[in-house]
């Protein structure tokens, strides 16, 4: 009888080769199939198969490469020291270089619109006029007029402005202000509550009469829109399709004639702050971009006490579409005579107003200004409650009572508080400017300028600005004031006055820093 298990041994063995077999193809389908997609991977790239990512980061029928994406004729330079202490933290860092930064003249193409151009009435040196300068190069801007004095006057600091593509120095001589007395804004009477007075006031006058010839040279540059900003403030071009200042302005309609950027103002958060560009992430939001219930219902929270809600102006700067007739309206807004202009306020784009966020602003402000810190004659130098106190303080308080004053009235030391207002809406957290500068930094693009400045400039021409600087600051020592009016242009003025009847209903005041509303504004709103 034939043995059933010997029967049945041959069948049971040809399903376990079987399924080894399978188990040895598959094996190595998983292992061919990745190696095929990377050396299909390698040979397009090598031939040039896959786009660029950053290709596809442009805007739509774009083919205009990011800013500094060429290659860089200073990428391999090497970087000298300066004698210049505001350059010290303006070299390399030793972290990775950002990509998008190697070339940092930012050659733009002509055909870019709309063309933009920042106005500035500055004394400050490179360490603060250099990161807001590529900053806002970055998002858009081509061009730069400097009204400067001071240190950015200097042979060592104004060598290397002058050295940057798209930037024009006007230098503050006598010449300059016997041309600004002449001008049609010094003998009107809508800026001529602002004369006779220093430090704030004169600074407004200075401003304003810049503006006034910074639309001239503008208008002759090509321009489209212009925008007065201070070195402390940084464009926040939210809400554009891209970060870009460019792109907001290009989706503006072309009825508008001014649009109006709310203000946010930093919120230090802690008293050693060196470069508030790159250390200040947290802002207080404006009032027009808070909900009222909001804003009135914190507001002793966001006070702590301080004389309003913001510690200085809280309406905002403006831009102006280039066109006829168009004059300053002071350091905030601009004006036309011949029409009252179509402004709009945007919704989510601000100006980062970087006040105060350095414990030494408190002494500088101080330096500058020849008033005694008493309360009736702050009055005559600042229009700002909050800058009033601080320079009584810094007038007459030791170091430690004013690094005490400090905390309580501007650095947010109660992490508690800061939580609580941050998830309110009243602060908030803004990362895009520190990211961009640090990358420019990082990059080299700082200490670039500065290299190429030194080696372009041959000795005899190096020579040549020391002197003409110093007869300059020379010359404009011994100018008078902006604000000293002579009494011949006071009969200039009546007279004008007396001319311009026709073109005085559209010469409103001159708008001033302004604060925020008030508690006071609020109940006064109520009661009505």
């Amino acid at each position: 009888m034939t043995n059933p298990y010997h029967l049945h041994a041959p069948l049971r063995s040809a399903p376990q080769s079987s399924s080894q077999t399978f188990t040895a193809k598959l094996l190595l389908l998983l292992t061919l199939l990745p190696l095929s997609l990377a050396a299909l991977a390698f040979i397009l790239q090598w031939r040039g198969g896959i786009p660029d990512p950053t290709t596809r980061w442009s805007p739509p029928g774009s083919n205009h490469l990011f800013p500094g994406m060429e290659a860089s004729p200073l990428s391999s330079a090497v970087v000298r020291s300066s004698s210049s202490s505001d350059c010290v933290n303006l070299g390399r860092s030793n972290s990775p270089s950002f990509p998008y930064y190697q070339n940092w003249k930012f050659d733009s193409a002509a055909d870019l619109k709309p063309k933009i151009v920042i106005t500035t009435s500055t004394s400050a040196g490179l360490d603060q006029i250099l990161p807001w300068m590529f900053y806002h190069k970055v998002i858009g801007v081509s061009t730069f007029f400097l009204f400067v004095e001071g240190k950015a006057a200097s042979p060592e600091v104004s060598k290397v402005l002058e050295s940057i593509p798209g930037v024009k120095l006007i230098y503050r001589t006598k010449e300059l202000e016997e041309q600004q007395a002449r001008s049609r804004i010094w003998n009107e009477t809508w800026l001529s509550s602002f004369f006779y007075k220093p430090c704030n006031y004169e600074l407004f006058v200075k401003q304003s009469l810049n503006m006034e010839m910074a639309i001239v040279m503008a208008r002759d540059a090509g321009m489209d829109w212009i925008i007065h900003l201070d070195t402390d403030e940084l464009l926040h071009p939210a809400g554009a399709k891209e970060y870009s200042l460019r792109q907001l302005l290009l989706d503006v309609p072309g009825n508008v004639d001014m649009v109006i950027f709310s203000n946010y103002e930093s919120s230090v958060e802690r008293d050693d702050i060196k470069e508030p560009f790159t250390e200040v992430s947290m802002f207080k939001k404006n009032y027009d971009h808070v909900p009222k219930d909001t804003y009135f219902g914190m507001y002793k929270e966001s006070t702590r006490g301080n004389p309003n809600y913001f510690l200085t102006y809280g309406n905002g700067k403006s831009a102006a579409r280039i066109q006829d007739h168009l004059r300053p309206n002071g350091a905030h807004r601009w004006h036309n005579y011949m029409k009252t202009p179509n402004e709009v306020k945007l919704e989510e784009a601000a100006v980062l107003h970087y006040t105060y966020a350095k414990f030494s602003d408190l002494t500088s402000r101080r330096d500058r200004c020849g008033c005694k810190p008493t309360r009736e004659d702050v009055k005559r130098c600042f229009m700002l409650e909050f800058d009033r106190a601080a320079f009584i303080i810094a007038s007459t308080a030791t170091e430690e009572e004013m690094l005490k004053w400090y905390h309580e009235h501007i650095v947010w030391d109660d992490k508690d508080i800061r939580i609580k207002l941050l998830r309110k809406g009243i602060l908030t957290r803004i990362y895009a400017p520190m990211a961009i500068i640090q990358g420019l930094k990082e990059s080299g693009v700082f200490s670039s300028v500065i290299a190429s400045a030194s080696t372009t400039l041959s000795k005899e021409k190096f020579l040549a600005t020391i002197d003409s600087s110093n007869s300059s600051r020379a010359t404009a020592s011994i100018s008078h004031p902006s604000r000293k009016i002579s009494r011949s242009s006071e009969s200039m003025a009546t007279a004008r006055k007396t001319l311009d009847v026709e073109v005085a209903e559209f010469q409103e005041l001159a708008v001033p820093p302004l604060s925020p509303p008030a508690m006071d504004d609020n109940q006064l709103s109520f009661e009505v």
